[in-house]
């Protein structure tokens, strides 16, 4: 359904409020928040349903920019050679909207909601949107978890030059077998090696992905935002509610020390390496997370 949060329009999936707890008291919701480029689908279905046999409203939606949420080609086409060299130099960028902004639509999607406070759940980008959130908002946050993700620090080891070739590639025609081709030599190349997956139904939710939406500049304009965001390594410190990180340890996209580094700044965090776990969300790291992230949430 589409709402409109933050003053832009937002495609969410929501469980729902009903059936109430127990004692008659209304579920505690989970929101969760996507990563770079990717849709609310992508959320793997094991995961949603765990959560909601385990008692949560769960919501999710399409970041600004992707699925069925809001473009803003309008505010035009990133060049991201220009904005890489600025990045390395520490220079300054700016960057069409900021991850704050971001953090404000997840905000947003909870007052149209009427949802007072959520666990706040993000992978990837949307781990340090999450971490916006909590930064923003903190009476509206229950607690954080920050998966795959990072603190932005400058310093930190980065992606090597063959997963960044892959991801910054361009399929070969904007068809959906050749989009689809294109993701699944990505994902190959970030994923998890000690966790396999079924090649024939993870390129279909890859072509389901691409029928819904497929916005390549959206996803630039994303990556410009998160290179911009240089002030939330420090400001993470100011983040209070329980929080639980969780990152692979075999990541070639996020190397491992991004999620060490996030812990280390947010004070009580506690951290969780995946042996075998790279940068994507097949079964059996769905099964790991689902084990560490229930209990968390509980208490």
């Amino acid at each position: 359904m589409k709402i409109r949060a933050n003053k832009i329009d937002i495609e969410v999936e929501d469980t729902g409020p009903l059936p109430l707890g127990k004692n008659g008291e209304a579920r505690p919701v989970v929101l969760l928040i996507m990563g770079l480029g990717m849709q609310l689908v992508a959320w793997p279905p094991a995961l949603v349903l765990a959560l909601m046999e385990a008692g949560y409203r769960v919501v999710r939606h399409d970041n600004r920019d992707i699925g069925k949420s809001q473009k803003f080609d309008n505010l035009g086409h990133p060049n991201l050679i220009w904005t890489s060299l600025k990045h390395k130099l520490g220079l300054s960028i700016t960057s069409p909207y900021s991850l704050h902004d971001m953090a404000l639509d997840a905000i947003g999607v909870l007052d149209a909601l009427k949802i007072n406070q959520a666990h706040i759940v993000g992978v990837s980008m949307g781990g340090m949107i999450a971490q916006r959130v909590a930064i923003a908002a903190p009476a509206r946050v229950l607690s954080l978890t920050s998966i795959m993700s990072s603190s932005g620090a400058r310093g930190l080891p980065q992606a090597q030059s063959k997963v960044l070739g892959t991801l910054l590639s361009r399929p070969k025609s904007n068809s959906d077998s050749d989009v689809a081709d294109h993701y699944v030599k990505l994902f190959k190349v970030i994923g998890s090696p000690d966790f396999p997956i079924d090649a024939a139904e993870s390129r279909e939710r890859i072509l389901e992905g691409i029928r819904r939406n497929f916005h390549p500049a959206g996803t630039l304009r994303q990556m410009v935002a998160i290179a911009a965001d240089a002030k939330r390594p420090a400001e993470l410190a100011k983040i209070t509610c329980p929080t639980l990180v969780i990152h692979g340890k075999v990541d070639p996209l996020v190397p491992y020390a991004n999620g060490v580094d996030t812990a280390k700044r947010i004070k009580g965090a506690n951290l969780v390496g995946i042996e075998g776990m790279g940068h994507d969300l097949p079964p059996g790291v769905v099964t790991r997370i689902t084990t560490l992230l229930l209990p968390f949430l509980a208490s």
